[in-house]
């Protein structure tokens, strides 16, 4: 099947670029000795994970589905970090995971009859309470007021037994210097701490496969954590393993006037591409550009009743017509994982391009996905 056969709305993900992603998280690997995991908060499309899992050393999981997927998908070592867990969940939890990370001591003292009977490394993760984001509020664990992550002052090195690691996640989308000036707050607070671990989960957010990505930095400071302290490193970024791997093509169904032409598509933001209205941010268009760059503008917009579900605007070499396909870059991240079926939209389905241009469609959704989802 060719790139344009498939049908619309429909989720590509680009086999090379994810290789290509994959090849530089395996060198840093190697470099290093750190473990990289795959974040499946983030991309968990499971065909694939195959493939992902001769590169890296395993996934990270939100909560027990995630665990239970990469357990049986990837095959490989299994951690998970949830706010809370449930009693049931931590009995199921310690039988397919290696690595368990708590949120607070209430949490570990809870459930300490089971995991201490159980063959799993477990960790606290702790909060910094230092903040590297600019405009991605909803994303900052180090927030005030955050629930995420025990900070110093509710530290308790009375409760350490039987802890194995210590996690901090505080980034998102960022380069290196944001983890070594997060890592320096990380030190001050709990470093006097990491003697007597096993392990550190430096958390997600690195762009690690983003142009310009300060590997070195990054390397570097792996080398001094693991030869001062002595603890084997994990990573766990989500979009740098599919960041620019995957499309989201879509077909315009109309165009409407009102001030502005305005493309009704199959695709919708509030529906498939979530972040579009919750960060916001405003998603790469093939062969398009910024209002004012081409002769041709147009806003995108949805076929929901949503009002605000607007994808953005957009500006063209030539005229846009009913029946047009448009494709949107970088689909593969947050995209899947966080689509809903709002006003009964069609799910897209999900193909593979492989390396030599053709086309897999291994995934199609119909009515019975959206009933499914309700009683």
């Amino acid at each position: 099947m060719r790139f344009d056969e498939l049908p619309t709305p429909c989720y590509v993900i680009d086999e090379g670029k994810l290789r290509q992603n994959l090849e530089l998280l395996q060198q840093i690997e190697q470099h290093t000795g750190c473990h990289i995991l795959l974040a499946q908060k983030c991309f968990s499309v499971f065909a694939l994970y195959p493939l992902i899992a001769k590169y890296i050393s395993g996934t990270t999981a939100s909560g027990l589905f995630e665990a239970r997927l990469g357990a049986e998908e990837f095959g490989k070592e299994t951690h998970v970090y949830s706010p809370a867990y449930g009693k049931e969940e931590m009995a199921e939890l310690c039988r397919i995971c290696d690595h368990i990370s708590f949120n607070s001591f209430r949490q570990l003292e809870l459930h300490r009859s089971v995991w201490a009977q159980a063959k799993v490394s477990v960790g606290i993760r702790v909060n910094p309470m230092h903040s590297t984001q600019e405009g991605h509020a909803i994303y900052d664990p180090c927030a005030p007021g955050s629930r995420l992550g025990v900070t110093r002052a509710q530290f308790r090195p009375d409760l350490l037994k039987g802890v194995k690691g210590l996690h901090f996640h505080t980034l998102c989308e960022q380069n290196a210097d944001a983890l070594l000036e997060t890592f320096d707050a990380f030190e001050q607070q709990f470093g006097a701490y990491l003697p007597q671990m096993e392990w550190l989960n430096l958390g997600g957010g690195h762009h690690i496969t983003r142009a310009g990505y300060d590997i070195p930095a990054l390397e570097s400071l792996i080398h001094r954590i693991t030869r001062q302290y002595g603890v084997r490193i994990y990573l766990e970024p989500g979009e740098a393993v599919a960041l620019n791997a995957g499309y989201l093509i879509t077909e315009v169904m109309d165009i409407v006037e009102n001030g502005m032409e305005i493309l009704i598509l199959d695709a919708s933001a509030a529906c498939h591409m979530p972040d579009v209205l919750e960060m916001p941010y405003r998603p790469p268009l093939r062969d398009a550009g910024e209002w004012g760059e081409k002769p041709y503008a147009y806003r995108l917009g949805a076929r929901t009743c949503l009002a605000g579900d607007v994808i953005g605007d957009y500006a063209f070499d030539h005229p846009v017509q009913i029946g047009d396909r448009l494709c949107f870059e970088d689909m593969a991240i947050y995209s899947m994982v966080k689509n809903n079926t709002f006003n009964g939209m069609p799910l897209p389905s999900i193909a593979v391009m492989h390396e030599n241009g053709e086309c897999e469609l291994i995934r199609q959704f119909d009515y019975f996905d959206f009933k499914g989802r309700l009683s």
